[in-house]
């Protein structure tokens, strides 16, 4: 760290591509580590990659790329090229080939990336249907034509809350016009219940919640998952993960599986309820736990602050903390411009402290002028 002059951070935002996503376990390092050093048919190691997705998903077969982004561009290209790798050549010039991806307006959200974006990228044409806080099965059905290849269903708190169609339903409507199905749910935990649901291929980040190195995972049906592989001979190419990544993944999937999520789950929140309690009394401050939006069991800290009675803007207060020593990032990017969230899933006990601690300083100190430089002993 020091050589690449990075400065430290402490991660009380989550999961976020941003600050590296995830601290990687060591059986994963080790995994990736062991090897670097060797030769291997990478056809061979990608075999080993679609048993193991297979086994952690219950989906037919799996293959991996660069990350879920990558993954989504991949699966519009196999749905409209399948294997014919005359079609996988040509892309991302779609010809008259079938080439729309349907998408509900209030999914295409902004995750650093734009979603319909990484659609585009593959040659095909975004359909939106709906608005940001409503759609139907009737509005999505009217949008699958004979020019459909598939829709894409994403699964973020970035995206509408409200107002959208439940998966089941989503899938149900697809696959009666005979629409396959991708579900992007890159940050989510569940490896199994949207497969359940329906859908055909599944989207996972291997650095998120999974602790891998950086890459995409793809679950799915047998047919779709082998047109997703061919696109490694044509525009999925410069979106190639290599051996130590997919080493990475396999080890990560088979810890995934064998965790004790139970006491994981209850330790992040015992963590939540001590920020909850240690910042409670602070002027302008209004502390609530909530749950995360998309099922994950994960109970986040929301600070709601009056800037009238705590004398510093939550922006403002969030950029204090990024500018201290070390760098203490908080979840930010909500509807809500005058609250924070704490998430505890990348925190120790003594990190969350630590948070706590600088939190409470710089509402003491208020937006005066001339704040002296941020920084926690013992960090």
């Amino acid at each position: 760290m020091t050589e690449l002059r990075l400065r430290p951070v402490i991660n009380a935002a989550g999961t976020m591509t941003m600050l590296g996503s995830s601290s990687v376990p060591d059986e994963v390092i080790a995994a990736a580590a062991a090897i670097l050093p060797q030769f291997v048919e990478m056809d061979d190691l990608l075999d080993a990659a679609s048993r193991a997705i297979a086994q952690a998903t219950g989906a037919d077969a799996g293959h991996m790329t660069a990350c879920a982004a990558a993954a989504i561009t991949l699966a519009a290209a196999a749905a409209i090229t399948g294997t014919d790798l005359a079609r996988v050549e040509r892309l991302p010039d779609c010809g008259d080939l079938p080439n729309e991806i349907v998408l509900l307006k209030g999914h295409n959200c902004h995750f650093s990336g734009e979603i319909g974006q990484m659609v585009r990228l593959s040659g095909a044409r975004l359909v939106e249907v709906g608005t940001v806080n409503r759609a139907s099965p009737e509005l999505l059905r009217g949008a699958l034509t004979s020019r459909t290849a598939a829709a894409l269903y994403v699964v973020s708190h970035q995206t509408a809350q409200v107002g959208m169609i439940e998966l089941p339903v989503f899938c149900k409507t697809c696959h009666d016009a005979g629409v396959p199905v991708i579900v992007d749910a890159a940050a989510e935990y569940d490896l199994t219940g949207f497969l359940q649901a329906g859908a055909d291929l599944v989207l996972y980040s291997t650095h998120k919640f999974l602790g891998g190195l950086t890459g995409g995972i793809i679950a799915g049906r047998a047919d779709l998952i082998a047109a997703c592989r061919m696109q490694d001979k044509g525009i999925g190419r410069p979106m190639k993960i290599g051996k130590e990544g997919i080493a990475g993944a396999i080890a990560a999937l088979h810890r995934w599986q064998h965790l004790d999520r139970t006491v994981i789950e209850r330790t992040q929140a015992s963590r939540a309820r001590m920020a909850a309690r240690r910042l409670a009394n602070l002027a302008g401050v209004t502390v609530t736990q909530e749950a995360d939006p998309t099922g994950n069991p994960i109970t986040r800290v929301r600070l709601q602050i009056d800037s009238d009675l705590s004398g510093i803007r939550a922006a403002d207060l969030s950029a204090r903390l990024i500018a201290g020593t070390p760098a203490i990032y908080v979840r930010n990017h909500d509807s809500d411009p005058e609250s924070l969230l704490l998430d505890p899933c990348n925190l120790s006990d003594e990190e969350m402290a630590q948070v706590c601690e600088c939190i409470e300083q710089l509402l003491r100190q208020g937006d005066g002028a001339g704040m002296a430089p941020l920084a926690v002993a013992g960090i």
